[in-house]
């Protein structure tokens, strides 16, 4: 749900405000959702992990097959974001923190904007795979 609402609202938001603000309003959201959001996607990768364990375990290959697809997918979500979106929110973070606008403050959130589609798609297939895991 957040890079959904990253991708069809924040993103043209931020279009239409200074690099000041949206250092600053940025900067100070990765400050808070590094910090917060890590133990819900935790939990969230350890159950659908165990979903996929789970069905495995029982036999029950037409759930452990979507469940297993869903964590490889979460999975690679999880790359995009450490190797991509994660740089780009400390250099924002420090940015807000020091009142400073860097000369490539735009840039940087391009740069983020720029797979905020594939992260948004990638986690609603896995939040499908494991919707179809239980309905099966």
């Amino acid at each position: 749900g957040t890079d959904v609402f990253c991708a069809m609202v924040q993103r043209p938001a931020l279009a239409a405000v200074d690099d000041r603000a949206l250092v600053a309003v940025m900067g100070n959201v990765h400050r808070y959702g590094d910090r917060r959001m890590p133990l819900p996607g935790v939990v969230g990768m350890v159950a659908a992990a165990a979903s996929a364990v789970l069905a495995a375990v029982a036999g029950r290959w037409a759930q452990a097959i979507p469940a297993a697809t869903a964590v490889a997918l979460l999975l690679v979500w999880l790359v995009l974001y450490i190797r991509i979106s994660a740089p780009i929110n400390r250099q924002l973070t420090a940015a807000s923190r020091s009142c400073e606008v860097p000369s490539n403050a735009r840039a940087l959130q391009e740069n983020w904007d720029r797979i905020i589609d594939a992260r948004a798609v990638i986690q609603g297939l896995a939040v499908t795979g494991l919707c179809l895991a239980l309905m099966m």
